[in-house]
This record gives structure tokens, C-alpha cells and sequence, in this order.
């Protein structure tokens, strides 16, 4: 049978088999390097879901992420913060807040000093700050840059001034921080002093109850207040601290009209022990037996008064 077919049928010759044309090759090459950031169409939309993220995250986590910047609610403090020029990184504003004068004033502020606007929704607002009340409106700002102790001696001798400075001892309070800047910022002092641990540092609570006035008073941080203030002695300046238990009255240290440091201690347990020993008088502010103590922020509000009242009159 002819084409040794099957069936009859004539056998085909087998042609050339055709190739891949490269395609499997070319494949295997890839696609070439990963394109910068900029030039990939989903990097708008991860970028926007990242930054929900960190606004939706816990607060232990979010201020993880924030290297330690603190955020402040309230309509008013906002606005007084920026109007004092305080550093700030975000301006937030809730979905259909109701706007008034203040939150038009916050709005410009942050727009004019280049700081971001972000409108979020008030749950989001709420986990920001903590659950405080922020009535629409919170600032995010950085950490605070603390000074060096001796910073503020020399702040005060450029000005031609008698050094005045606050130094507190065990106050762990940072709305008595913020409260004490604001009496210093009104009386002239110099700066604060505190201690970098179990301490009140510069906080959002101290930045809101300070009306802003933490932008412009400085606060130094020492790691330890007793040798701080030991080095403030061999500058020139005098110590006195503040206790209930003194004998001696404010308004009968003659020391007050000197470079001085006052020491508040804190409302439970006063000054401690060699806080007690560095300084050079303890005095007391005299008050009714119906008050057993004061509040750290105003016994130091009364004493700077005094001090400034005294400076005053011997000028």
C-alpha cells in the first residue's frame, strides 16, 4: 500500500516545529527596575491610606509613630497656639465642623505659617487627642526641644537681667507645668527647670493650659535637679524653696532682689530631702488654717509676684 498510511490515508510529512518566537525568554527577563515612587499609579492612593492609618491608629502606637509629637485639642488653645507662632506639623479639622471665628482664625493661621490642614472625622479626632474635648479642632505638634539648664542663666545675662528662674521639684502634673509658664511668661522669668524623669515634661495638657505662652518660655530638663541646681550656686544665683512647713515668710526674704531660682515641690510631699539641702533659705507663703496647702501652680504664681513686686520697688 502506497505512504504506508493508515487506512489509505497518505502520511503528511512533518513540517518544522514552530517556535516560541522568544516570548518565553523574554519573559523570564522581567519587567526591569521598580520605578520611583512618584511614577507609580498606586502610590497617591497607598500614601492616603497610610496616612488614615496613622490617624486611625491607637494613641500608644500613634505616638509611637510620631517620634513623640503631642496633639492638642480645643478651639481655643489652637488658636492661641498658633497665634504665639508655636511649631506645628498638622491642623486638624473635623467633617462638618461648625465654623466660627475662631476656627476661621485657626484655619488662616495654620494656611499663612505653612501648616497642613487635614479634615477627619471626629472619631478619628477623639483617638488624637485622647478622648480630651477638642470641639472640632486639634494641632499636631512636635516634640518640644527642651533647653540646656545653663541656657537660661545665660538667656537672662545677655538681656542685662537678674537671672529669675522655676525650678520644679516632684511636679508631675503637666497642666502645673503649663500653668507656671504662663505665671513666669507674666512675671519675667527666665525659664523653667525640671527633672527628665517622674517629672512633667512639655506635653499637649502643658502647651493647652499655657495658652500658648510655652512658645516662648524656655524649660530645660536636667537629668539630675539637685547637682542642676548646685551648678546654678556656683554661677551666682541663690536658691530658695518653697514649703508649708518653713518658718520664714516669702515677704521676708531679702534674698528675692538676688539672681535666684525658686524651687516649688510638689502638693503632696513638698520638696525633697536634698532638693531641701541645696537651697540656701526655705520660705513659706503664709495663708488661713482652713487651706492646709496651695496648688503647685499657684503658690509659684503668688511667689513670682512677690519677686516681681519686690524687684520693683527696689529698682
Amino acid at each position: 500500500m502506497a505512504g504506508g498510511g493508515r487506512a489509505g490515508r497518505p502520511t503528511k510529512k512533518k513540517g518544522p516545529t514552530k517556535g516560541s518566537g522568544g516570548h518565553r525568554r523574554k519573559g523570564l527577563e522581567g519587567r526591569g527596575p521598580t520605578p520611583p515612587a512618584h511614577m507609580r499609579h498606586w502610590y497617591k492612593e497607598r500614601q492616603r491610606a497610610a496616612e488614615a492609618e496613622r490617624s486611625a491608629a491607637p494613641p500608644a502606637q500613634r505616638r509611637r509613630r510620631e517620634e513623640g509629637s503631642e496633639v492638642m485639642g480645643g478651639r481655643n488653645p489652637v488658636v492661641e497656639a498658633l497665634r504665639a507662632g508655636v511649631p506645628a506639623r498638622t491642623l486638624y479639622i473635623a467633617h462638618r465642623i461648625d465654623s466660627d471665628e475662631r476656627v476661621r482664625e485657626a484655619i488662616k493661621l495654620a494656611a499663612d505659617q505653612n501648616v497642613a490642614l487635614l479634615e477627619v472625622s471626629r472619631d478619628t479626632l477623639d483617638r488624637l487627642t485622647d478622648g480630651t474635648a477638642h470641639q472640632g479642632l486639634a494641632l499636631q505638634l512636635p516634640p518640644y526641644e527642651y533647653a540646656h539648664p545653663e541656657d537660661l542663666v545665660s538667656a537672662a545675662r545677655r538681656a542685662g537681667e537678674k537671672p529669675l528662674i522655676i525650678a520644679l521639684d516632684g511636679v508631675t502634673d503637666p497642666r502645673n507645668l503649663g500653668a507656671i509658664a504662663r505665671s513666669a511668661t507674666a512675671f519675667g522669668a527666665h525659664g523653667l527647670l525640671v527633672p527628665s524623669r517622674r517629672a512633667a515634661g512639655v506635653t499637649a495638657a502643658a502647651w493647652k493650659t499655657s495658652a500658648g505662652t510655652l512658645a516662648t518660655m524656655p524649660v530645660a530638663r536636667a537629668a539630675n535637679l539637685t547637682s542642676a541646681l548646685r551648678g546654678y550656686r556656683k554661677a551666682g544665683l541663690f536658691i530658695i524653696g518653697l514649703d508649708g512647713e518653713a518658718r520664714t515668710d516669702l515677704a521676708d526674704a531679702d534674698l528675692v532682689t538676688e539672681p535666684l531660682v525658686i524651687v516649688v515641690g510638689s502638693e503632696g510631699k513638698g520638696l525633697s530631702r536634698l532638693v531641701r539641702e541645696t537651697c540656701d533659705m526655705v520660705v513659706r507663703i503664709p495663708m488661713r488654717p482652713a487651706a492646709e496647702s496651695l496648688n503647685a501652680g499657684v503658690a509659684t504664681g503668688i511667689a513670682l509676684y512677690e519677686v516681681d513686686r519686690r524687684r520693683s520697688n527696689s529698682a
